[in-house]
């Protein structure tokens, strides 16, 4: 009787036989007839590929015409939107615009939690078949689920882009000369709308572009106060655009379709001294705003809309943040603006090279760093942008 042994792991795995190549390896397998799979039909295809990562795709469109072309495909994009998991984008940014940097953009990377050291050009937002001449005074204007929206005044139009896609579509103004007072663009699955107040010979009117039919809407008998909050685009929530208006404060609605103005059916929290709307695109409303008196806040609180249209108290800007942020916006709350990223509130001033934002989920205030690109002197004029590339956003 043979006496009994213990192996290790290590030596069993050297007493395993080696498994001779067959058909099964890849290195047995045969060519794949070149006559065979150029006529695989094109239905089949889109479908083989709308399984492939965004990433990977993305990579392909370089390798010829007919999958670059898939890209502007409703059918194709349709496909690959069921096909792919619903996760959130892998494309997180804030970009900051300001006059003195024209054409080039800084990013800061959410995902990283940094600057990018590199700054975004305008040629790399812009796609190839929008002239030079287009470019020299081209001014990023607003963006939304993935477009980017600029103002072209040499040709006295509107640029909408995918930078990701690669994709535009230059608008003409509804007239020309044509000077506007404030622009909010809304994109939705759907499509996008361009909301234009302006100053016309005796009243203030407002324009509409709609994406789905290509031509502008006027619609008249707008005040003169919901001009005076320029800086602040509108809100689009649940079908209508919300504005705060200065003093006296209100909050007004616009519907979109029927272009019927009105005041909302809600009563501000009291001694308001300025209000600023946000929306998650879903279903909360928020607003921000300053507490005080005589037109000087001495506190900064954050506001839930309710189910019955009261606006409920969630926070409460620590002391010593909301006593900065006042102090770099000189107590000029016209130069104050907000808007959402990506499950933040972010509230910026003109005049400030930095964010104030609140993270939600976490119930948490927080400043975002300075971009250390940009010089120890600066003047007025920052814009930050929420900046998240969308493959399917349809020009």
């Amino acid at each position: 009787m043979k006496p009994k042994t213990s192996l290790s792991p290590l030596k069993i795995a050297e007493y395993r036989p080696v498994m001779p190549y067959t058909l099964n390896s890849p290195a047995n397998w045969p060519e794949m007839d070149p006559g065979i799979w150029s006529r695989m039909p094109a239905e089949i295809l889109e479908h083989i590929l709308s399984f492939l990562p965004l990433k990977t795709f993305l990579n392909l469109r370089s390798t010829c015409k007919h999958f670059r072309s898939l890209v502007f495909s409703p059918s194709f994009i349709a496909k690959h939107s069921s096909s792919s998991p619903s996760t959130p984008s892998s494309f997180s940014f804030l970009l900051l615009a300001h006059p003195q940097f024209m054409h080039r953009f800084f990013l800061y990377d959410c995902n990283l939690g940094t600057w990018r050291s590199l700054a975004l050009t305008i040629s790399l937002l812009v796609p190839r078949d929008v002239t030079a001449a287009h470019l020299p005074c081209c001014t990023l204007l607003s963006s939304s689920n993935g477009l980017l929206c600029f103002s072209l005044p040499s040709s006295s139009s509107f640029l909408v882009c995918n930078s990701l896609a690669k994709s535009s579509r230059v608008i003409a103004t509804p007239c020309y000369p044509f000077s506007f007072e404030s622009l909010t663009f809304v994109s939705t699955p759907c499509g996008y709308k361009i909301f234009v107040l302006c100053c016309m010979s005796t009243s203030i009117s407002a324009f509409v572009y709609d994406s789905k039919i290509h031509s502008w809407q006027r619609f008249d008998g707008f005040g003169p106060n919901l001009s005076d909050s320029h800086h602040q685009e509108g809100v689009y929530f649940k079908g209508l655009l919300y504005f705060t208006t200065p003093e006296p404060i209100s909050v007004v609605s616009f519907d979109l379709e029927s272009g019927r103005l009105g005041r909302a059916n809600t009563d501000l929290p009291g001694e308001i001294t300025f209000a600023r709307l946000v929306t998650d695109g879903e279903s909360k409303l928020y607003l921000i705003g300053g507490i005080g008196r005589n037109g000087i806040s001495r506190a900064m609180k954050l506001w839930e809309l309710g189910d019955r249209g009261n606006w409920m108290e969630i926070q409460t800007v620590p002391e010593m943040m909301c006593k900065k942020f006042m102090s770099v916006c000189y107590y000029n709350y016209e130069r104050m603006y907000c808007f959402w990223h990506q499950g933040m509130i972010c509230l910026c001033c003109y005049t400030w090279p930095e964010i104030l934002y609140y993270k939600v989920s976490r119930r948490t205030w927080h400043w975002l760093p300075r971009c250390s690109s940009l010089p120890e002197k600066w003047s007025c004029g920052f814009r930050f942008f929420s900046f998240v590339p969308e493959l399917y956003a349809l020009v």
